[in-house]
C-alpha cells in the first residue's frame, strides 16, 4: 500500500485555443514534476483548450485537435512513474464533456466528466457540454483519488458521492476568475466540502488574463482537519510540490508550504496589470499607445501599462486644444517623465477647426453645445487610432466604471481603443489605487518605484476640459455619492426605494438610474477590460439596450 504521495499542481497560464502553446507549457511542467519525483501531476480546468473556449467548442475540428493534443501530452508519461490528470474537452458518442483524463504509461486510461455545469454569471457551460454522471474516484498508485471539477465543489453532491465510493483525497482543477474577496468565497466552499467528507482537498486554479476575465491562481489545499496544507502565489505561474503521508488511514500534508496572498489593495492592481499584459501579448502586440490628458484616469492607466509591459513599450500622447489648461500640460508631462515613457504633444486644433468649419452650414442657427465638445473627443480618438495603425501599437482606453455606468464618455472618441484596464474600477477606487501605487511597489510589475502619479493629478477636480471652467460635477453628482448609488444599482441590484431608504436623495437616485439604463448602447460598444467585481459591465452583466423598464420607486 502506498503511504506517501508527492503531488505536483501546475498553476499555469494557458491561452484559449493555442493548443500547441498549452501543450508546451504542460510538457515543461510534466518534465519538472518528473525530475522532482512527483507521483501525480494535476493541470487546471480545460487546460489543453484554455478556459473558456466559448463557441470554439462548436467547431468539430477544434474539439478533435484538442483531444489529440491531450493524447500527445499523455504519451509523455510513457515509461515514467508519474500519472497525469489532464483536463480537456472529451467527446463520447456524439456528446461533448468538460472532462479530466487520467494518463499513465503513455495512454489515456480513464476519464471523468464534470457534473455541475455553471449556467450563470460569466460561464454558460450548458450551452456546450453534456452533464456527466456522478463520478467515482480514480485509482492512482493504489490510492483512490476523487477529482471534482471546479463547479462540482460548489455543491455537496459530487464530493459526497466521491467520499461514499471510497475516495481518500480530492484534487480539484479550476478555472475560477478573480474578483474582490473571491478567495474568501473559495475557501469557505472548500471548508464545507472538507467538513462534509472528512477528506483533504487540493484546489488548483489557473492564472492569467483571458479577454475580460483574470484568473488569479492562489491555489491552496486543506487537510481533513481544515488546516492549511499549502498556499500558492497570486497572479503568477507556479508548479507546486505538495507532499502527503498516510497517517491512520488519513492523508495529511507532510510539509505545509504557505505563500502569503497579496493584499486587498494589491490584488485589483495586479489583476489590471496581468489582464492588460496577457491581452496585449496573447493577441501578439508588443506595445500600447494612450492619450495622457493630465487627469487621474489616463495617469493610472499609463502606470498600469508600464507595470505590465515596461516603459519602452508605452507611448503617451497629450492632445491639447484651447480648453486644455496649463496645469494639465504640466501634469501630463510630469507623469510621463516619472514613468519613463515616450511622450509627445500633438495639437488637435487644426482638426477640430476644420471639422467645425465643414459642419457650420449644418449647425447654422444652433447654439454651440455637446456636439462641439464631442468633436474634440472624437478628434483625439481619430489621432490616436492613426498612431495605433501606423506604429502598430494597440490603443488602450481610459474610462472608469463610474463614467461607463452613466455614459459620461464619448463613443468613437475617448472610448476608442482595444482594451480598458480600469473598466471595472469606480472613480473613487481609481483615486484609492493611485495613492496606493505611489506608496507601494507591486510584485511582478515592471514600472519604477515611488510616486509615479503626481499628487497634483490626484488632488485636482476631475474635468473633461471640453469647455471653459468645466468639471465633471457640472453634469454628475459628486463621485463619492455617485459611486455609492451605482454600486447599489449594479452590484446590489437594489430598487430605488431601497436606495432612497439608505439616505440618498430621490431625485438624484432617479437621475442615476436613467443615465445607467440609457448608456447601455455605449457599453455594448466599449473595449473589454478586466472583471474586478461580481458585476462587471459586459461579460458579467447583460442588460438589453432597448429597455422600457424604469423603477418608479413608491
Amino acid at each position: 500500500m502506498t503511504d506517501k504521495l508527492r503531488i505536483a499542481l501546475a498553476q499555469l497560464n494557458p491561452t484559449v485555443g493555442a493548443l500547441s502553446v498549452n501543450f508546451e507549457k504542460g510538457k515543461r511542467a510534466l518534465a519538472e514534476a518528473i525530475d522532482a519525483g512527483a507521483d501525480i501531476i494535476l493541470y487546471p480546468e480545460l487546460f489543453i483548450t484554455g478556459y473558456f473556449p466559448e463557441d470554439l467548442l462548436f467547431k468539430p475540428k477544434f474539439v478533435a485537435d484538442a483531444m489529440e493534443t491531450a493524447c500527445e501530452l499523455a504519451e509523455l508519461t510513457k515509461g515514467e512513474h508519474i500519472a497525469a490528470l489532464i483536463p480537456c474537452v472529451w467527446r463520447e458518442s456524439d456528446k461533448l464533456f468538460n472532462a479530466v483524463l487520467l494518463a499513465k504509461d503513455g495512454k489515456i486510461v480513464d476519464w471523468r466528466a464534470k457534473y455541475e455545469l455553471p449556467n450563470d454569471d460569466v460561464f454558460y457551460e450548458k450551452r456546450y457540454f453534456e452533464q456527466g454522471p456522478l463520478p467515482g474516484p480514480f485509482n492512482i498508485h493504489d490510492v483512490r483519488i476523487g477529482v471534482p471539477i471546479c463547479e462540482d465543489i460548489w455543491w455537496p453532491e459530487v464530493c459526497e458521492c466521491l467520499a461514499e465510493t471510497g475516495a481518500e483525497m480530492l484534487l480539484c482543477p479550476n478555472g475560477s476568475p478573480y474578483w474582490r474577496n473571491k478567495q474568501d468565497v473559495r475557501v469557505n466552499e472548500v471548508v464545507q466540502r472538507v467538513v462534509e467528507t472528512d477528506l483533504p482537498l487540493l484546489y488548483l486554479n489557473q492564472v492569467g488574463g483571458q479577454d475580460e476575465l483574470v484568473f488569479d491562481g492562489a491555489s491552496f489545499g486543506l487537510n481533513a482537519d481544515r488546516s492549511l496544507a499549502f498556499q500558492a502565489k497570486s497572479f503568477e505561474e507556479q508548479l507546486i510540490m505538495s507532499d502527503w503521508a498516510r497517517e491512520d488511514d488519513l492523508w495529511v500534508c507532510a510539509e505545509p508550504q504557505i505563500t502569503n496572498l497579496v493584499s486587498e489593495d494589491e490584488a485589483p492592481w495586479r489583476a489590471c496589470v496581468l489582464g492588460l499584459r496577457d491581452y496585449i501579448q496573447k493577441n501578439h502586440f508588443k506595445s500600447v499607445v494612450l492619450g495622457l490628458s493630465g487627469g487621474i484616469d489616463s495617469a493610472i492607466v499609463a502606470a498600469m501599462a508600464v507595470d505590465a509591459l515596461g516603459a519602452d513599450n508605452v507611448h503617451c500622447i497629450m492632445l491639447p486644444y484651447r480648453y486644455t489648461s496649463e496645469e494639465s500640460l504640466k501634469d501630463a508631462k510630469d507623469c510621463a517623465q516619472r514613468l519613463g515613457v515616450r511622450y509627445d504633444i500633438v495639437s488637435i486644433g487644426d482638426g477640430v477647426e476644420a471639422a467645425t468649419s465643414a459642419l457650420a452650414p449644418l449647425f447654422a442657427g444652433l447654439e454651440p453645445g455637446l456636439a462641439e465638445e464631442n468633436l474634440q473627443s472624437r478628434m483625439r480618438g481619430t489621432y490616436l487610432m492613426g498612431v495605433s495603425n501606423k506604429l502598430g501599437s494597440m490603443l488602450i482606453t481610459t474610462g472608469n466604471k463610474s463614467e461607463m455606468a452613466v455614459g459620461y464618455a464619448t463613443i468613437y472618441g475617448d472610448m476608442n481603443g482595444g482594451y480598458n484596464p480600469i473598466k471595472d474600477l469606480y472613480k473613487m477606487q481609481v483615486y484609492h489605487l493611485a495613492e496606493w501605487r505611489n506608496n507601494h511597489m507591486p510584485q511582478d510589475c515592471w514600472g519604477p518605484k515611488g510616486e509615479v502619479i503626481p499628487q497634483a493629478i490626484i488632488s485636482k477636480a476631475p474635468s473633461a476640459e471640453l469647455r471653459e471652467d468645466q468639471t465633471d460635477q457640472d453634469s454628475l453628482p459628486p463621485y463619492p455619492m455617485l459611486d455609492a448609488i451605482l454600486q447599489r444599482f449594479v452590484e446590489g441590484e437594489e430598487s430605488m426605494e431601497e436606495i432612497i431608504a439608505e439616505g440618498f436623495d430621490a431625485e438624484i437616485v432617479a437621475k442615476v438610474q436613467k443615465l445607467l439604463y440609457i448608456a447601455e448602447y455605449k457599453r455594448r460598444q466599449s473595449a473589454p477590460g478586466p472583471k474586478l467585481t461580481a458585476k462587471a459591465f459586459g461579460f458579467g452583466r447583460k442588460y438589453p439596450i432597448t429597455n422600457g423598464y424604469r423603477d418608479q420607486g413608491n
